[in-house]
């Protein structure tokens, strides 16, 4: 993973306010990276940060489909090609979602290839605290992989 990440930033509708203002808080630590979101969560994620234009804007956000039109997948494929660094996906334990098995299918991606994710806020401020947020990180091999070489002949 090199130092500048691709960020996928994610949130269910009653946990974007708290994602909005996590990445305001933190406009200077993303300025340094790329943010890929889902549709909706991405044209807010956009519209924040033209209303605090000069203060650590400039960040451009790569906008997908809304996840329950298909941005969820989307990003996952992202993850399969190595595109997605970061996952912060704030989502709502308390609120059944209909696109519920993409979301699962995201995070089960997530965890195969082994990116770095946050669920909430303090999960995210630990994130990116870290001092691999802006410097190279190998990211190790979970051997999930092996599964796709196992003898089948048996």
């Amino acid at each position: 993973m090199k130092a500048i990440k691709n960020i996928a930033v994610v949130a269910h509708d009653n946990c974007k306010n708290e994602l909005l203002d996590f990445i305001s808080c933190n406009r200077q630590a993303f300025a340094r990276h790329h943010l890929v979101a889902t549709g909706t969560t991405g044209r807010l994620v956009e519209n924040m940060l033209r209303e605090h234009a000069g203060e650590g804007s400039g960040i451009a956000v790569n906008r997908l489909r809304s996840g329950p039109l298909g941005g969820d997948q989307q990003l996952g494929a992202l993850i399969t090609e190595g595109k997605v660094d970061v996952l912060i996906f704030f989502w709502d334990p308390m609120q059944p979602q209909p696109h519920d098995v993409d979301v699962k299918a995201l995070l089960r991606l997530a965890v195969l290839y082994n990116i770095p994710t946050a669920s909430n806020r303090s999960s995210a401020e630990f994130l990116i605290s870290s001092p691999f947020f802006d410097s190279e990180f190998e990211i190790k091999d979970c051997g999930y992989f092996d599964y796709a070489d196992r003898d089948l002949s048996e």
